[in-house]
């Protein structure tokens, strides 16, 4: 059985102001495409379909056009929602849409009822695991621990119990939406860390023949069976080096696993460049930057005039002003930001404790800060899906 993994497509999300919607739909285009000529017999879709809870009408329109066209080619299709979904907007009229080969796999207590597909060698069993956001389903799993691998683990319980009762020789396939350690983030991937901890283990996933990821946004291998498509437009300059695409999975009749990479259309090249002002504008070698999307960052040590006015006249697409003068990382005038970069919220809470009384906090005080924060963040999450 052929498959077709991609994820994150983030419907009505921009890049920095500008609108991605044309180059999402030519994604979809290019999927369609994909799918007939390359003799797909499965697509899934693992998560982060839309952008918010409540997307715009334009992007409702661009999947539900999605679906109309995937639906016209007699390809089943099964989708998961993400962190970024409404689990309930986007599974509305799904048993209806199921009738249609669009199988849409958002509520957790489905976990261990799979779509099942058969070809030549018998038959192979989907799983979807939607965003398992953990405060809001551990009574559903029973889970003592509001975690990810807790959820997930249980989740996978119900996956094996269901896939043994099932004829020898079934195959397997589960999507979920997760991150899974040894994949690499970027900046454009909404934290779910919980219990100051984000990523499961990849041998939560054991017993099943792929496991199609989503959430991360680069493409990624964890183990031959284990996979991330990868989103398959940029979303942030993080994803500057990444090579856009989906995977082309095919199932053996014994469950051994081939994939192949197929790029999706790049809508315009992205560049971070870093220098003083003047290096930029005279930099011969940065003329094959001149068409990108580009990030700009200035090391002046005094910022100069006009600088995005300046830097528009040879990079047009310049979407990105930051300022990092070079000094020595003991000079009093090193930016804020740049002291914070790369620390959590509970690594900030737990400096300034530090800073306001001399001591940083003791394990009991960790724990309370860590609770406060995955409160917070869970209630969050509750408003956005209930708007």
């Amino acid at each position: 059985m052929r498959l077709l993994h991609t994820s994150d497509w983030h419907l009505g999300r921009a890049f920095h102001r500008v609108n991605m919607l044309d180059a999402q739909a030519e994604f979809i285009g290019h999927l369609v495409t994909t799918v007939r000529e390359r003799g797909v017999d499965a697509v899934v879709v693992s998560g982060d379909v839309y952008d918010r809870a409540v997307p715009p009408l334009a992007a409702v329109e661009l999947f539900d056009d999605a679906l109309h066209r995937l639906a016209g080619l007699g390809v089943p299709t099964v989708m998961i929602s993400g962190n970024h979904d409404s689990a309930r907007r986007l599974g509305v009229g799904a048993g209806l849409i199921d009738r249609a080969g669009i199988h849409l796999r958002t509520e957790p207590s489905a976990c261990g009822t799979p779509v099942v597909l058969a070809d030549t060698f018998g038959e192979v069993a989907f799983y979807g695991l939607p965003y398992l956001e953990p405060a809001l389903v551990k009574d559903e799993f029973a889970v003592e621990k509001a975690g990810h691998e807790a959820v997930l683990a249980a989740a996978m319980d119900r996956v094996r119990a269901d896939l043994a009762t099932r004829a020898r020789g079934t195959r397997s396939v589960v999507l979920a939406h997760a991150f899974v350690t040894g994949g690499e983030a970027s900046d454009s991937e909404r934290d779910i860390t919980v219990g100051g901890v984000a990523a499961v283990p990849a041998g939560v996933f054991d017993g099943v023949d792929y496991v199609a990821l989503g959430h991360l946004h680069g493409s990624q291998t964890i183990t031959e069976r284990v996979r991330y498509s990868g989103s398959p437009l940029p979303y942030s300059f993080s994803e500057a080096g990444h090579r856009k695409s989906m995977w082309l999975v095919d199932l053996d009749a014994g469950g051994a696993v081939t994939a192949e990479r197929v790029d999706c259309p790049v809508p315009r090249a992205l560049a971070r460049l870093r220098g003083t002002l003047e290096d930029l504008l005279a930099d011969p070698a940065l003329a094959r930057h001149e068409d990108a999307w580009v990030e700009a960052t200035l090391t002046d040590p005094v910022r100069p005039a006009e600088p995005m006015a300046r830097l528009v006249e040879r990079f047009p697409h310049t979407l990105s002003l930051v300022f990092d003068p070079e000094r020595a990382p003991d000079d009093p005038a090193v930016s804020y930001a740049r002291r914070l970069a790369g620390r959590s919220d509970q690594e900030i809470a737990e400096d300034f404790v530090a800073h306001v009384r001399g001591a940083g906090p003791d394990a009991r005080e960790q724990a309370v800060l860590r609770d406060a924060f995955d409160t917070v963040r869970a209630d969050a999450v509750v408003r956005e899906v209930a708007r």
